[in-house]
């Protein structure tokens, strides 16, 4: 990859996803310390090219999930914004964007935003089984569809509904990190792609990619295969491609 810097995220060549599931990627960026927030949102940390790449990375999703705290702090939608990429989809027979997604288990999320207002995208909200049925009745009162999910272990449910109702082969995951931890304790993160960035943030209490519940063992690590990394010399970053290891 020597004079590259940036990777082609647009035609990225992924696996078969698994039996009874849509493949699932991740997206991330953290600063070179490890943290993915500044002041409680990750503006900031990534340069334009990261954001390029973000958009690219939509292009090769069936839906884009997060989860209820990105939505409330930094909003959250499928959408492209590019009309280059929305072409490239339309060649390949998909919707301009994906579907969007966002997991809240409280159904705490605010109606107001983009997510709950566009008619650009298809929408869905996984509400855990703990929510009210008030909270329901007023997400479904936009207009958007409300599937419950257990609250204890909501992953494989969710990639269920998503592959039996949606159609879906793969899942787009662009965060917070209580997500990631969701989907990487259960064994269901078959790719993560992560920009590094060059600031150091500090502070004890920031946030890095992953935040778990799991204790932190040498049997419970995670192997990954390094698929590819980019850097950027402009920018600083570099462009991380992980794939899991079996």
């Amino acid at each position: 990859m020597t004079g590259q810097t940036k990777p082609d995220y647009v035609s990225l060549e992924f696996p078969e996803p698994p039996a009874g599931r849509p493949l699932v990627y991740t997206n991330m960026v953290m600063s070179a310390d490890g943290k993915v927030v500044i002041e409680d949102t990750e503006r900031g940390l990534g340069s334009a090219v990261d954001q390029r790449l973000m958009r690219e990375l939509r292009v090769n999703a069936d839906v884009v999930l997060n989860g209820a705290g990105t939505l409330r702090t930094s909003g959250s939608s499928s959408r492209l914004n590019d009309p280059e990429l929305t072409a490239i989809r339309h060649a390949r027979g998909l919707t301009p964007n994906p579907i969007a997604a966002v997991l809240t288990s409280t159904g705490e999320v605010p109606l107001d935003r983009l997510f709950f207002t566009s008619d650009e995208f298809r929408a869905v909200v996984y509400l855990g089984s703990n929510a009210s049925s008030a909270q329901a009745e007023a997400i479904q009162a936009t207009g958007r569809k409300v599937v419950r999910v257990p609250a204890e272990d909501p992953g494989p449910a969710m990639l269920r509904h998503m592959h039996e109702e949606l159609g879906a082969r793969r899942v787009l995951v662009e965060g917070g990190p209580t997500l990631n931890g969701i989907l990487l304790d259960g064994g269901l993160v078959d790719e993560y792609f992560l920009t590094v960035g060059p600031r150091l943030v500090g502070g004890d209490e920031t946030l890095t990619p992953v935040r778990s519940d799991r204790a932190s063992t040498a049997a419970g690590v995670r192997q990954l295969e390094l698929v590819s990394a980019v850097p950027n010399p402009a920018t600083g970053e570099v462009y991380l491609r992980y794939r899991r290891v079996d």
